[in-house]
């Protein structure tokens, strides 16, 4: 028999990841902007992002329905016990859409609308990285419940994480922008892209270290087979793609720093997901017990089957269209 939440749990696990790679230099661009005081040159870089990044959200809206409708006890649970944070980041990112529509329509207050650009993504990146970090400490349940205070999501975990999603995002905005842009802009992001490197690697180094001393059921899995295997070449080939990120900025290859931080990004992710595993609702829900039944699954994913493909084709155009550079003076998002 087809083991369909194992299916939705990967559909879930794609859409979170797609949608972290995609709205990631997005938000990393509104991230970037106080490193870049020219406004020519703020134009350039939302402009690079202006065709597709309305789109991008559309994943992780296919995340949260896929969640209601093959795991309705975590989407309750995790609505719940991140209640505040996921509406905040919600507010943060309806802001940032808003000043990203006005900041091209203004004139004298355009540098208003440039914080608020700033302000929604930094702000709503943060929330996530806290959502995350909230995530991985586990979440307390009793019959399918949330039994938890309303800020048990707070700890110096996931603000330390929500620190690490910024600036993970940054450096995949700044990867972005080396890849889409040229001359003296592109020269600015070489320049900072090798110093949010070195951040990222530090940040991960930092989590990789704290997360098993604070988290006794995480260490279980990390230092026991088979997991221990699977986890051994993970630090390894992320200091590899982090160096070879940081030499491909002095080599000025304009593709190679963008793809070696997604994959820093992916394994990062992958790490997430083997830590976790098989619950959905750390620390001992799993997937298996917090399913619905098989018939809601079955009929959802009849839904999933038919609509992904058309997602994935409308965001594949999107960005083959849109593939070239963007430069001072070419027509933009006016």
């Amino acid at each position: 028999m087809i083991d369909l939440s194992l299916i939705w749990a990967v559909i879930i696990a794609l859409g979170v990841l797609i949608y972290v790679v995609l709205d990631g230099f997005d938000l990393g661009i509104g991230i970037l902007f106080p490193f870049i005081k020219d406004q020519q040159e703020r134009d350039v870089m939302m402009n690079t992002v202006a065709p597709v990044w309305d789109g991008n959200e559309t994943w992780m809206v296919l995340g949260g329905a896929g969640l209601f409708g093959a795991f309705p006890v975590v989407y309750g649970t995790l609505l719940s016990a991140f209640y505040m944070p996921i509406m905040l980041m919600l507010v943060a990112l309806i802001f940032r859409g808003v000043a990203f529509e006005f900041r091209f329509k203004a004139h004298r207050s355009k540098p208003v609308w440039d914080m608020a650009f700033i302000g929604g993504s930094t702000f709503a990146s943060f929330l996530q990285g806290i959502i995350l970090g909230g995530y991985i400490q586990g979440v307390k349940t009793e019959n399918g419940l949330y039994v938890g205070g309303g800020l048990d999501w707070l700890t110096p975990f996931s603000l330390f994480t929500g620190i690490g999603v910024v600036v993970m995002y940054a450096a995949l905005g700044c990867g972005w922008l080396i890849m889409k842009t040229d001359h003296e802009l592109q020269d600015k992001m070489y320049r900072l892209m090798p110093k949010l490197v070195i951040a990222v690697l530090l940040l991960i180094a930092a989590v990789s270290l704290y997360t098993p001393f604070a988290h006794h059921t995480i260490a279980q899995k990390w230092f026991t087979t088979p997991q221990l295997y699977y986890f051994m070449p993970v630090p390894l080939l992320v200091i590899l793609f982090g160096f070879l990120a940081w030499k491909s900025c002095f080599a000025r290859d304009d593709f190679k720093p963008f793809f070696y931080t997604l994959c820093i990004m992916f394994l990062a992710y992958t790490g997430f997901i083997i830590s976790l595993w098989p619950n959905i609702i750390p620390p001992s829900l799993t997937i298996w017990q917090a399913a619905a039944p098989r018939d809601s699954q079955l009929f959802a994913l009849i839904g999933a089957l038919v609509l992904i493909p058309i997602i994935l084709m409308y965001t594949i155009m999107g960005y083959w269209v849109f593939r070239d550079k963007v430069r001072v003076g070419d027509e933009g998002y006016h």
